[in-house]
């Protein structure tokens, strides 16, 4: 995964920001409730679509992101983190930072974030999870936007499992989580909406279906939308 990160430098992103949106994706992103399993879903997806395809093209990606920004703007990587969860600098903060020479303004961290995120999903054949990637991936043609979503207690008590908490702690935790998660998909969007769900070709309910069935379905869901457009396209061109 370090090495996929090494190719986003300055001048490889601005390549392929400039690239035409034609040849953008594919890419799915996947959002998620607190405590869906949304990273276990994404390998299994990755795993799929590699072997389908005779490929091994196909990566995801989540935190990785934290650290290719944090290297760009020479900062620290809790200073992305701190973005993310939403604690934005005050602005005695800005001015202690300036004065000592370290000064990376939240603007500046969200375009970084912005940039980075587009230009993996412009570059394609990828699967993001989280990271606002459905609002900054939302004019990409060849993507697949899922939603992963279940009833709350489903979820507290997968993170009690998993994280080792309490029932006390764990709902404090996906409480708050989930809001940070829903601030930051209306943070990178360019038109406001009261409405995220309208965002995403799938809203898929864990209680449902197991991890490995969860990827089945996304898969198929990628093969009939964007494999077919892509394949649409490609005999229209053919004819041409």
């Amino acid at each position: 995964m370090e090495k996929f990160f090494d190719y986003f430098d300055e001048r490889y992103r601005e390549s392929v920001l400039s690239s035409p949106a034609s040849e953008d994706g594919p890419v799915i992103t996947i959002s998620r409730q607190t405590g869906c399993d949304a990273r276990e879903i994404a390998a299994g997806i990755v795993d799929r679509l590699n072997l389908r395809l005779n490929t091994n093209k196909w990566k995801w990606v989540d935190k990785d992101i934290i650290y290719s920004i944090a290297r760009e703007l020479n900062i620290d990587t809790q200073r992305i983190e701190n973005y993310y969860e939403g604690i934005k600098l005050s602005n005695l903060s800005e001015m202690i930072m300036a004065f000592s020479g370290g000064f990376v303004s939240d603007l500046r961290v969200k375009k970084a974030i912005r940039d980075v995120v587009l230009s993996i999903c412009k570059e394609g054949n990828v699967v993001i999870v989280g990271r606002g990637s459905v609002s900054i991936a939302h004019g990409i043609r060849d993507a697949l936007h899922v939603r992963l979503v279940a009833p709350f207690p489903w979820r507290v008590e997968n993170v009690m499992r998993k994280k080792e908490m309490n029932a006390e702690t764990a709902e404090k935790y996906v409480i708050e989580t989930d809001a940070k998660r829903n601030d930051l998909i209306h943070t990178f969007l360019d038109k406001k909406t009261t409405n995220i769900e309208s965002l995403f070709d799938i809203s898929l309910n864990r209680v449902s279906f197991s991890i490995q069935e969860s990827a089945d379905i996304i898969v198929s869901m990628y093969e009939k939308k964007v494999m077919r457009q892509m394949a649409e396209r490609s005999k229209i061109k053919s004819v041409i």
